[in-house]
C-alpha cells in the first residue's frame, strides 16, 4: 500500500471580509457586529500517496489557492486535520521570504533557512540553482536591481531543485522567455519522474492532463469530484458549459 504524504480530515475554513483596513485593525480589539464571511473551504477530506501527481481544478474563488496555503503552512483550518509527511517547496509567490537589498546568492541561503535547511545541504545545491537561474553576474547584485522576471527565476530555482517531497505548483510556469518556460516544465516533469509528490493548479487542461494522472474538481470549497483526470475535467468543463447556458 503507498504511503500517504498528504492527508486533509473534514478540513474547513472561513474568512471574514472587511470592508478596508479601518474595519480589520478595529477587529483585533472588537468582535465584529455584522461579519460577512467567505467559507473558503468546506469540509474537505482526501490523501495524496508519495508520488503521486494531483491536478487541483475550479473557477476563481473555488478555494484552490487556500487548499495549496495550507498544504504549506501559510493558512490553517479552522476544523478538520491536515497532514503533510516530507518537505514542501511551493512554486506560487516564487520571490516570497526575499531580502531586496541581499544579493541573489545571499537570498538562496535566506530561503533555504526559511525553508529549515542546513548550511551544508544549501552549499551542496547552490551552484545548481545558480545555473538554473541563468542570472549571470547579477546573482551577486542586489535582488532590488533585478526586473521582476529575475526574481522569479531566481525563485523558481531554489524551490525546484532543494529536492522537496511535495512540489505545489499555481500556474508558476510563466517565467521568462520561451525557453526558459520550457527548462521550467522540463524540470517539473523531472520532479515527478524523480518520485516527487506534485500538486499543480491550473486553468489549462491540457497542462493538467499532460502533468497529472488524478484530478481534483474544487467549487465553492466543496470537492465536487476526485478521479482521473479526464474524468474529472469532463465534470467541471460540462458544469462551466450549463452555466453558460443560463
Amino acid at each position: 500500500m503507498s504511503e500517504t504524504i498528504i492527508s486533509f480530515k473534514n478540513v474547513s475554513k472561513t474568512y471574514i471580509l472587511y470592508k478596508n483596513d479601518r474595519e480589520r485593525f478595529k477587529a483585533l480589539f472588537f468582535k465584529p457586529l455584522h461579519m460577512k464571511t467567505n467559507r473558503a473551504l468546506n469540509d474537505v477530506s482526501f490523501e495524496i500517496s508519495r508520488g503521486e501527481s494531483v491536478g487541483i481544478v475550479g473557477d476563481n474563488g473555488a478555494g484552490k489557492s487556500t487548499l495549496l496555503k495550507m498544504i504549506t503552512g501559510v493558512a490553517f483550518p479552522d476544523e478538520g486535520e491536515i497532514i503533510v509527511n516530507g518537505k514542501v517547496a511551493a512554486l506560487l509567490e516564487l520571490t516570497a521570504g526575499f531580502s531586496m537589498e541581499m544579493t541573489g546568492r545571499e537570498n538562496i541561503y535566506l530561503k533555504g533557512y526559511i525553508l529549515g535547511l542546513e548550511d551544508e545541504y544549501i552549499k551542496e545545491i547552490e551552484e545548481k540553482i545558480i545555473d538554473f537561474a541563468e542570472l549571470g553576474d547579477y546573482i551577486d547584485q542586489p535582488v532590488r536591481t533585478y526586473s521582476s522576471g529575475m526574481k522569479m527565476r531566481l525563485g523558481f530555482a531554489i524551490n525546484v531543485n532543494i529536492e522537496p517531497d511535495v512540489l505545489v505548483v499555481d500556474e508558476a510556469l510563466a517565467v521568462g522567455d520561451a525557453s526558459f518556460k520550457k527548462k521550467c516544465k522540463s524540470k517539473i516533469k523531472e520532479i515527478i519522474t524523480a518520485g516527487t509528490t506534485v500538486l499543480y493548479v491550473s486553468h489549462s487542461a491540457d497542462s493538467v492532463k499532460e502533468i497529472c494522472p488524478r484530478a481534483i474538481y474544487l467549487r465553492k470549497g466543496t470537492v465536487i469530484h476526485d478521479g482521473p483526470t479526464p474524468e474529472t475535467l469532463k465534470i467541471y468543463q460540462d458544469y462551466k458549459a450549463s452555466q453558460k447556458k443560463k
